[in-house]
């Protein structure tokens, strides 16, 4: 099924693998970087700035692609990463040391992923249908994975080590992901009137006041800040759980000897097994969901996901808890597709670009709340947590479904009177 998506969908697809292949060797790991160049403060404070200017960047870059065009933002952002990548890598090179200057690259790496995201987001809504969206995003889910894995695996045993040749190769293959994307992208939105006088901050208030009072997409947003808000407890409540409750565990395999583990080890193992699975399962299940009824899968999948993140959030038998991540990794497989395919039927065509941009507050959101639920768990304990946990799925089960039913309302009841 892959050769019959259009051509602008396979060549996103492997652009997005390759530049995330090494990408994932390096950056995951830039908090290490300034951690020992500064101190874990600093680097805190850093990382949560180019956080912040990614989500901002990307919220003006979802007005500029709804302006000029998909391609054109996406090539002009390619080529500023590429720009970036050269400043990080003379920054880190045998002759030249500088971290600031790495910080200031690492911002416009941010920037450019900000103009990018959201005119690829936006492109891939143009170009599918309904009837292949669910699979369209299942295979770029796969990649994105895979890529990931590759990434993180390749970097943990050379970053700190090789970190120079990483970047080498990260500079030559951003040249290549440059060319790719001039090479075979076409462009998929007509531009309307004059668009120069519309850049302006104004403009983009105005812009996004459509999104605001929009309530079915907000309530479809809610919906999935609060499936996201569970998803972040693996970086949160639930890794210093398991680090302070799994400090010493031995397990004996006869002859072949012993495997000590603690709670960070085991941390590492469920992602392993996670994405492994997604990995693996999801062209079945990508082919599995294609032509069925994408709102029932959703909630199914999101009902999952929350169970098996609950159960993670109290266990300590580690049958138990490798079950939870089989169990919230299919919930993974059946909803992010599908939740992808019908966030593209629900927003305004002509201003996909806002639209998908600001759907990204649902990840800097969800990992605020996740981090906030640390203040409380002390209150209310790890199986309170976990009540939590199921709650919060079945809010987004809940929001998710009041935001469809509004889809299905008259269209005069969703249009704002004007003044």
């Amino acid at each position: 099924m892959f050769k019959t998506l259009h051509p602008n969908i396979r060549a996103r697809i492997i652009i997005q693998f390759l530049s995330k292949v090494v990408g994932s060797m390096i950056f995951p790991f830039m908090a290490v970087y300034f951690t020992k160049e500064l101190s874990s403060g600093v680097a805190g404070i850093l990382v949560t700035g180019n956080v912040i200017v990614q989500f901002i960047a990307g919220i003006y870059g979802g007005h500029l692609t709804d302006l000029f065009g998909r391609r054109q933002l996406m090539i002009i952002g390619e080529a500023l990463k590429s720009a970036a990548y050269l400043g990080m890598l003379l920054a880190n090179s045998p002759a030249f040391h500088s971290v600031w200057l790495t910080f200031l690259m690492m911002l416009v790496v941010s920037i450019a992923q900000g103009m990018i995201n959201p005119a690829a987001d936006a492109m891939l809504i143009d170009v599918s249908t309904i009837e292949n969206r669910a699979f369209m995003y299942s295979i770029s889910y796969w990649a994105n994975n895979l890529s990931v894995l590759i990434g993180v695996m390749v970097g943990g045993w050379f970053f700190q080590t090789h970190l120079f040749l990483l970047l080498v190769a990260l500079f030559l293959l951003s040249l290549l992901t440059t060319a790719l994307s001039i090479r075979l992208l076409s462009e998929t939105l007509v531009k309307k009137g004059d668009t120069v006088k519309n850049v302006g901050v104004g403009a983009v208030f105005r812009s996004y006041r459509k999104v605001m009072i929009d309530r079915r997409f907000l309530l479809f947003t809610l919906a999935g800040i609060a499936i996201m808000t569970v998803e972040f407890q693996r970086n949160n409540f639930v890794s210093v759980r398991l680090a302070e409750e799994l400090k010493h565990l031995t397990i004996s395999f006869g002859s072949l000897g012993e495997l000590g583990l603690d709670g960070v080890r085991i941390l590492s193992l469920l992602t392993a097994v996670n994405t492994i699975m997604i990995v693996l399962f999801t062209g079945p299940v990508a082919k599995w969901v294609t032509g069925r009824g994408q709102n029932r899968i959703m909630y199914i999948g999101f009902l999952l996901f929350s169970l098996g993140y609950a159960v993670t959030a109290f266990s300590n038998q580690l049958v138990i808890l490798f079950a939870a991540t089989v169990v919230f990794s299919f919930g993974e497989l059946l909803y992010v597709p599908t939740r992808q395919s019908i966030l593209a039927e629900i927003i305004d065509e002509s201003s996909r670009g806002s639209y998908v941009a600001f759907n990204g507050i649902i990840f800097q959101l969800g990992k605020i709340l996740a981090s906030l639920s640390l203040m409380i768990s002390p209150v209310i304990g790890k199986y309170g947590m976990a009540a939590l946990l199921v709650a919060l799925g079945l809010l987004a089960i809940g929001l998710t479904s009041r935001a469809l039913l509004i889809k299905e309302e008259p269209s005069g009841d969703e249009q704002p009177t004007e003044a």
